[in-house]
């Protein structure tokens, strides 16, 4: 995704001559057509049993790279845009597809191979790209049309992918008698009695799932890193939307052999991935401490943004887009095990769909307000200061919530501190009360 965004920014400003447009009304179009298909997408995938998804999604990138290279107004650009939206959308198709396709007892470690499958690709397509441009002196072109030979051969691989017979919430395989365990919406309506008929619209896979939701979103910590989900992924996705036009304000050198764009995501890439890693180590209780990490990182990063809109120098931005991209994949394993763990799987898919599209109405939102030309329409500078605000009032939230917890747990302590110290004195008086009881029973004898 961000080689893409590398090379269609680069494209908009030195072929084309787009300017204000690719801010004001180029990639806003990106936000906008994500959040139009996602939940349709979201669906489809489930209904039609992952394929037909991917198999648009390789079409989408078809498209992508034909109006990259023979697009020349701003209709072609923002239709371009359009189908990359659809792209992210589609997203959920290969990881739900992947799931399907392997017993729950091998979730993990599928969920680790996708997730390194996809890291690697990004990782080596920004670095071939990089040595390609700098040292091969390879044009943005050719690298479209090298592109465009990628994708069209991973949809020929989309064609030859087998279909799975059962999905996730519309596809599920009836429980019968013959030893085979329920799924897990079955497991939730264990208690009625096998005589009990719903009525139809209760029966909804929908339906059902919402009603169990509105009984754990209770949960502190599920409630706690959805918001955080929700929040700073919409903050975080802005900043990787708009940074290249940050590059390309504080660099704008015609030298692509001068670029070092593609580097720069390698390196966030391998960092990001490091830093997922190592977070699957951490052991910490993150009922306790939550809430005071996501605020050091959080503030972390404001300060990250800050120093990417003030400095004058290229690498100094480069360095500071690297850690701010770090330190959120840092979360997002936390993120990921924290909501999940308490969940069932249907409803884990749930979960994330709602807060991925909620992360997404505000990063719309945002968009409009600031970026559009009928919103505010400002320059990529004057951006940042606001994506830094946002950070910075995320920021002041999780440090009040974090004092919340800490002030909770001092007053729940002193009970059990009082009940600890009770428990110790007792003992002393209980002694002498069983010796004299026992000095009378000897003399009674």
């Amino acid at each position: 995704m961000l080689v893409v965004i590398w090379i269609i920014v680069t494209r908009l400003y030195s072929w084309l001559g787009f300017i204000l447009q690719v801010t004001n009304e180029i990639t806003p179009v990106l936000s906008y057509s994500y959040m139009a298909v996602l939940v349709p997408i979201f669906l489809l995938t489930d209904y039609l049993r992952y394929k037909p998804v991917l198999l648009l999604q390789s079409l989408s990138h078809i498209s992508i790279w034909l109006l990259l290279i023979f697009g020349t107004s701003i209709l072609a650009m923002q239709f371009m845009e359009f189908f990359y939206g659809i792209t992210m959308a589609a997203r959920v198709a290969y990881s739900s597809y992947i799931f399907s396709l392997v017993p729950p007892s091998r979730y993990q470690r599928m969920a680790s191979y996708s997730r390194s499958s996809v890291l690697m690709g990004v990782f080596t397509s920004s670095v071939l790209g990089q040595l390609c441009v700098t040292f091969g002196g390879t044009t943005f072109m050719t690298l479209n049309y090298i592109s465009l030979g990628f994708v069209c051969f991973g949809l020929i691989l989309t064609f030859f992918l087998e279909r799975p017979k059962r999905s996730l919430f519309f596809n599920r395989s009836e429980p019968v008698c013959n030893g085979s365990s329920p799924t897990e919406l079955d497991k939730m309506n264990a208690g009625e009695p096998p005589w009990y008929k719903a009525p139809s619209w209760q029966n909804l896979v929908f339906i059902r799932m919402l009603k169990e939701l509105m009984t754990i979103v209770r949960l502190p910590q599920l409630r706690l890193w959805s918001l955080w989900w929700i929040f700073n992924s919409a903050g975080y996705y802005l900043i990787l939307y708009y940074v290249q036009i940050l590059w390309n304000e504080i660099y704008p050198t015609t030298d692509n052999r001068r670029i070092y764009n593609g580097g720069v995501e390698a390196a966030s890439t391998l960092l990001g991935a490091i830093t997922s890693f190592a977070a699957g180590y951490m052991k910490i209780r993150w009922t306790l401490w939550s809430e005071l990490v996501i605020c050091i990182v959080t503030a972390f990063q404001a300060g990250l943004l800050l120093l990417m809109n003030t400095t004058a120098n290229i690498w100094v931005c480069y360095v500071a887009y690297i850690f701010f991209r770090g330190t959120y994949q840092f979360l997002v394993p936390i993120a990921i095990f924290q909501i999940a763990a308490s969940l069932s799987k249907e409803l884990c898919a749930l979960v994330f769909g709602i807060n991925t599209f909620l992360a997404t109405v505000l990063k719309t939102i945002i968009t409009i307000i600031i970026t559009d030309k009928r919103g505010l329409a400002l320059a990529v500078h004057p951006q940042f200061y606001v994506y830094f605000g946002y950070f910075t009032c995320l920021t002041v939230v999780y440090l009040a919530a974090s004092v919340c917890v800490a002030v909770r747990q001092n007053a729940c302590r002193k009970p059990q501190e009082a009940a600890t110290a009770k428990e110790r004195c007792d003992p002393v008086n209980e002694v002498p009360g069983k010796d004299k009881s026992t000095q009378l029973a000897s003399s009674e004898a």
